[in-house]
């Protein structure tokens, strides 16, 4: 099976973890500090601004708690966003105000985010979809204007850029992912970015139980070190040096693997476009650098699902991301979004990883094409 997402792992990981295990020291030290340093680096900011975490999602829940928002206050989402974001959102008490999207891109545009703003709305939580830049100077603009929060889902953009500037370090607070199926793996693990440093070291306290002082070996200042104190009921959602190593391992593969993954999206580009039942994706602009973690196709002719199950009978695994969300009934949304509904009944995300092969991409676009002949 040609899987839509796939790690590349080698024996650089495999050294890296065995140099940790040998250490005896399997918890969060000094490679999981050297990762932040470095993934600080990556993105252009100072290390007082990043703090790592075991999952992008508590980052989404976190984020609710830095800026305060709860009962009483609303969260403007873009219905195509993950499932993690609206969760953390409700969780704490707020509404969600979810808003549509640009039907190509599946990204929130200022207009789009604008429509649902009120006198209740504390913060926007963008997703920028496969890690393809969002209108950010017209969404930071319109943000000032009202004085709400920007929370910037950059889980698919690791190595994304807007004008220059790394995704998720725009807003007011971002965060990327690490787990499996992410492009830069270690298994689980996430790094999040907040733009005021105060506001960083009470995120990091609130990932580590609230601790005010430190305890064992890392305590070189208290005679009495197992002694501590805390400052807000935390909780233990930190990285480990086992997952850091195989990520600082990663880190080093990232230009590769992005420039890998250009090459498959224009070798489908190139095959695919003149298909005239499809779209491809536009062209990334030209001022912003994009992670390539989908490659997408909307289908014009009404049968994505019926394309999905053929290519899976040929062991070619396709996918939707990301699922509208307001038509999850938990949520309670009564809502339709015209952009969202169509994207989510006309769009399939294709195989995209650095270990795919030239022969399984032209294989991939051959059964595509020869779809409207079976």
């Amino acid at each position: 099976m040609i899987n839509v997402f796939q790690p590349s792992l080698g024996k650089e990981e495999a050294r890296a973890v065995e140099k940790v295990l040998e250490s005896n020291w399997l918890g969060k030290g000094k490679i999981t500090d050297q990762f932040e340093e470095s993934f600080a680096k990556h993105l252009g900011v100072k290390k007082s601004q990043v703090c790592s975490d075991n999952c992008c999602t508590e980052g989404l829940f976190l984020s609710m708690e830095l800026f305060d928002i709860g009962a009483g206050d609303e969260v403007i989402l873009p219905t195509c966003s993950f499932v993690g974001a609206a969760n953390a959102i409700q969780k704490c008490g707020a509404e969600i105000a979810f808003c549509d999207v640009d039907k190509r891109t599946q990204n929130a545009t200022a207009g789009d985010i604008e429509k649902k703003i009120t006198a209740k709305t504390k913060a926007v939580l963008l997703m920028h979809y496969g890690g393809v830049p969002c209108e950010m100077d017209e969404i930071m603009q319109m943000a000032d204007a009202y004085h709400i929060k920007v929370i910037e889902d950059a889980a698919c953009g690791v190595a994304s850029k807007y004008k220059g500037k790394a995704l998720g370090t725009i807003g007011d607070m971002g965060m990327w992912s690490f787990d499996a199926m992410k492009i830069l793996v270690c298994g689980d693990g996430s790094m999040i970015y907040v733009k005021d440093e105060e506001m960083l070291q009470r995120a990091s306290k609130l990932l580590y139980f609230g601790l005010e002082s430190k305890s064992g070996y890392s305590n070189s200042v208290d005679q009495k070190w197992w002694e501590f104190e805390i400052s807000c009921l935390g909780r233990r959602s930190i990285m480990n040096d086992i997952t850091a190593a195989m990520a600082l391992e990663q880190l080093k593969k990232l230009p590769g693997f992005i420039a890998r993954r250009k090459e498959i999206a224009e070798m489908y580009t190139l095959g695919l476009q003149d298909v005239e039942w499809l779209d491809v994706p536009e062209s990334v602009p030209a001022d912003c650098e994009s992670s390539y973690y989908f490659y997408h196709i909307q289908l014009k002719n009404g049968k994505r699902d019926e394309l999905a199950r053929y290519l899976r009978d040929r062991d070619i695994y396709t996918t939707f991301r990301y699922f509208p969300l307001h038509r999850v009934k938990y949520y309670g949304c009564q809502e339709k979004f015209k952009n969202a509904d169509w994207a989510a009944d006309n769009t399939l995300c294709l195989p995209i990883h650095q270990a795919l092969k030239d022969e399984e991409i032209a294989y991939v676009i051959e059964m595509i094409m020869n779809f409207e002949k079976a």
